[in-house]
């Protein structure tokens, strides 16, 4: 069940990205390596990009990791009350810009554009220090380079551990394509209105934080162990 639930949110990574990307002016809000390149990129002027967003981007990230680690000191089990609520509160953040965005209509400028960027950051940071906390193997929610790596590296075209092991490549690439899915919905979403991927990922996000809250308290009432 965590793994399915991590891979949603693998998915709603994916739609926030592509509106960040296409829609608040070429920032990821969620892939911090695309954004660092980007950041790299444009301080030596590069195609005009962007300065401002990749760098509140980051910063909101960090600060949401750093909020989240500090949060989940207090966590026992992989899924508790308080990865409930983290979770909860990344698809508060979620849907309250997707509302901002819908209330303010498309291409906010800089004023509007720039706030829900340091946002959105942050709440993509608080998910992926939470969905680490939870720890399902291979699924960060966040990124997938390193998903690509082991995925290529344990094949049969590599060390082909992947076999030996039980067959953590389906996990992986199932990772590699809900994020690619979610990149493309978002994007689809866009040609509506750019609130609307984000609309879709804080619902997304609140089910899974409804339905990991249900399955941990049936496995706790059964007195089976809650992990990931």
């Amino acid at each position: 069940m965590h793994l399915v639930l991590m891979l949603v949110l693998t998915f709603t990574t994916g739609i926030v990205d592509a509106v960040g990307y296409l829609g608040l002016d070429r920032v990821f809000t969620g892939n911090m390596t695309g954004n660092v390149v980007v950041l790299g990129m444009a301080l030596t002027g590069a195609d005009d990009l962007p300065v401002v967003g990749p760098v509140l981007a980051l910063l909101g990230f960090m600060g949401g990791a750093a909020l989240g680690g500090r949060v989940l000191k207090r966590a026992g089990e992989p899924w508790s009350r308080v990865t409930g609520v983290l979770f909860g509160t990344v698809a508060v953040l979620c849907i309250g810009l997707a509302v901002v965005l819908l209330v303010v209509g498309e291409a906010p400028d800089p004023s509007v554009g720039l706030p829900v960027t340091t946002v959105l950051g942050l709440a993509m940071g608080l998910q992926a220090a939470t969905a680490r906390f939870i720890a399902v193997k291979d699924v960060t929610t966040v990124v997938v380079t390193s998903t690509i790596t082991g995925l290529a590296a344990d094949s049969l075209l590599g060390s082909g551990k992947a076999k030996a092991s039980g067959g953590g490549s389906g996990r992986r690439l199932w990772a590699v394509v809900a994020i690619l899915a979610g990149a493309s919905v978002g994007a689809a979403l866009l040609r509506w209105h750019t609130g609307a991927g984000l609309l879709l990922a804080g619902v997304l996000i609140a089910l899974v934080t409804v339905v990991g809250h249900l399955h941990a308290d049936g496995r706790r009432a059964a007195g089976e162990p809650v992990t990931a």
